[in-house]
């Protein structure tokens, strides 16, 4: 898959963050370790300079690994030396150096994502940790909640952290809905797959169909199918499917051809937030753990869709949409 980067990348790329943004800046007589890692660890900040090109990153047999962390190590002591110089930072310094430790999260979710894709594309099915357990989900019985018509608020709110995506909080107004207690279960889903959800044209969209004709897809990303059993490969190695986790790694066209097939539909952004600074994403993490079945980039199973009875019949909310029709490798 295109969009997957090599491990050492991300170790690069996060490192190359602080030294593009905070130590050349600001650290007076800071020398790079490599000027030329500046394009080559540039993800996609045009306004920065050329980033390498993504879909090639898997081809840098240099630097090596042990390179890659002597990079780390030299950043490292510069931010070190800047954080402890004594004299007060400016607040522009501070901020940068928050958002470049959010980047870095973001980075270690997204490593646990690449390391999943790429070992499964292994024949061998190599487990990445021996000592994760399933996630010990169960899927309960569904209760319906209502919610009234009425203004709700979306976006980030206050003065903590949050990225320039996130804001400013505005005021949406959403019609009266019903939304479902949990997350559709991969048992739920396998119901579509037995119905023959891969095979009517009726319940995809136009561009959806076409896709998955092309790429012959007729089941999650991870899924494998031996004889009448289900397995899902996850870093922990394959494991028999969980029914009643969450479904993860679909696509949008997936996701939408099942709310189809559920006589529903998906969800607005503005249904899953409640209060002001409390997003549909945030509501979903605080009530359940995203990271059954050893999932790799975990942070939301790309459709866990939920169930809602709006004002135009029954409809199959889940997260709000997903950014591109490919699937999410984690």
């Amino acid at each position: 898959m295109a969009d997957v980067s090599p491990p050492k990348w991300h170790l690069a790329h996060v490192t190359w963050f602080f030294e593009a943004f905070v130590l050349q800046p600001f650290l007076p007589g800071y020398r790079p370790l490599d000027e030329r890692y500046d394009h080559l660890f540039n993800s996609y900040y045009k306004t920065h300079g050329t980033p390498f090109e993504r879909a090639r990153r898997g081809l840098l047999s240099r630097p090596t690994v042990s390179e890659v962390y002597a990079y780390r190590s030299h950043v490292d002591l510069a931010m070190a030396q800047l954080l402890q110089s004594g004299s007060e930072l400016a607040d522009e310094v501070l901020q940068r150096v928050e958002l470049g430790l959010e980047h870095e999260q973001q980075h270690q979710e997204l490593l646990l994502m690449d390391i999943k894709h790429i070992l499964a594309q292994n024949p061998l099915r190599p487990v990445y940790r021996h000592d994760l357990k399933p996630g010990g989900a169960s899927a309960s019985e569904l209760r319906w909640i209502q919610f009234p018509a009425g203004l709700r608020h979306v976006g980030h709110s206050g003065d903590g952290f949050a990225f320039d995506c996130e804001r400013p909080c505005h005021r949406v107004f959403v019609e009266a809905f019903q939304l479902a207690s949990r997350p559709v279960s991969n048992g739920e889903y396998l119901e579509f797959i037995r119905d023959g959800g891969y095979r009517s044209t009726a319940l995809w969209l136009a561009d959806g169909w076409d896709h998955i004709q092309r790429t012959g897809w007729q089941a999650p990303l991870y899924w494998l199918r031996e004889g009448d059993d289900w397995l899902e490969l996850t870093l922990g190695g394959p494991r028999e499917l969980d029914l009643h986790a969450p479904v993860c790694h679909l696509s949008y066209f997936e996701a939408e051809a099942f709310a189809t097939w559920a006589q529903a539909r998906l969800p607005r952004e503005e249904e899953g937030s409640r209060r002001p600074g409390r997003t549909a994403m945030g509501q979903l993490r605080r009530e359940r753990s995203l990271t059954a079945g050893g999932g790799g980039r975990g942070r939301w199973p790309a459709a866990a869709l939920r169930r809602c009875l709006g004002m135009d019949g029954q409809c199959l909310p889940a997260l709000p949409r997903l950014p591109s029709a490919g699937r999410q490798p984690g």
